[in-house]
This record gives structure tokens, sequence and C-alpha cells, in this order.
């Protein structure tokens, strides 16, 4: 696989993308999955590999995006799709329901505050989001957080909304 230099990406690192498989459980079959910030690919690429319905990659970046594509077309990743476009213009364009999100936004940037708040209306029944951040998150707003941890500078949480 091919990994663009680019500047500000900054993969889950893999203890954290175990942990937080380990989450989730090892099989994701049939579930819906969207990766909000994709980067590397990573999260989005592991989630494929774990038999996931479908996953929808989202990255803004247009040569982090050329490199996704290549990857996904040299895995023939049919249960992939890629939108190359800001997070916040794809929620507010897709109406997809989705049972894991992964949302990793570059830190220091404000992203979980602008789209905690838009994103229960994207998950699915029993649905979670698992966000990054360099801060600890807390339940509030309809968020609770059912899991978190922390690994060296990156403090990562599983999320539910309570509707």
């Amino acid at each position: 696989m091919r990994f663009p230099d680019a500047e500000g990406l900054r993969p889950t690192p893999e203890r954290v993308r175990q942990t937080l498989f380990n989450w989730l459980g090892q099989e994701l079959h049939g579930r819906h999955c969207l990766d909000l910030f994709a980067g590397s690919g990573a999260l989005g690429f592991e989630a494929a590999s774990r038999h996931a319905a479908s996953v929808v990659l989202v990255e803004e970046n247009r040569s982090v995006s050329r490199a996704l594509s290549d990857n996904m077309a040299m895995l023939n990743a049919r249960q992939m799709q890629l939108y190359s476009m800001n997070a916040l213009q794809f929620l507010t364009q897709n109406t997809q329901r989705y049972d894991i999100v992964f949302l990793d936004p570059p830190f220091g940037q404000g992203w979980l505050p602008k789209l905690l708040p838009l994103l229960p209306e994207h998950l699915a029944e029993d649905g979670v989001v698992y966000a990054e951040g360099e801060v600890a998150l807390r339940d509030g707003d309809g968020w609770r957080v059912i899991k978190s941890g922390k690994a060296s500078a990156v403090r990562y949480h599983l999320l539910k909304y309570a509707s």
C-alpha cells in the first residue's frame, strides 16, 4: 500500500487501533462504517478487513485521497467508497446511517465540538462513535463515554448517543 507524504497526517497508533477493534469486536459483518477524516485509511481498511458491509472514507486532502483510491483499487476493496471533501460538507449532504463512525480529526482545530452535534442523525440504532483527540471527553449533550483510553498525547473514546 502507498501512503502519501502529507503534512499533519497522524495515523491512529497500532496499539490504539488494536484496542479499538477489541472494543468493537473482531468481526464487523454487516456493519456500515464511516471514517470522516480517513488520512492514511488505517481505520477504514481495518474495518473492511474485518468484513464490514460498507466503509465510507472522507478525506479532504486531494493527494491523500488519490493514495487512498489507489490503495482501494490495489486491494479490490469493493465495499469501500471514497469522498474527497470536507467532513462538514459530507455530513450536510449525506443521509445514510452508520453503525460505526470513526472520528479522528486533526488536533487543535476544534473539530469534535463542530461534528458531534451532527452525528446523531447519522447513527444507526445502537451505533457508536470512535473519537480521538487531545483532551478527554466527558458525558454530555446526549453523548455517553462508554470506553476511553490514553496513549501518549492521544485520548481515544467510544461514544454512544442516548436518544
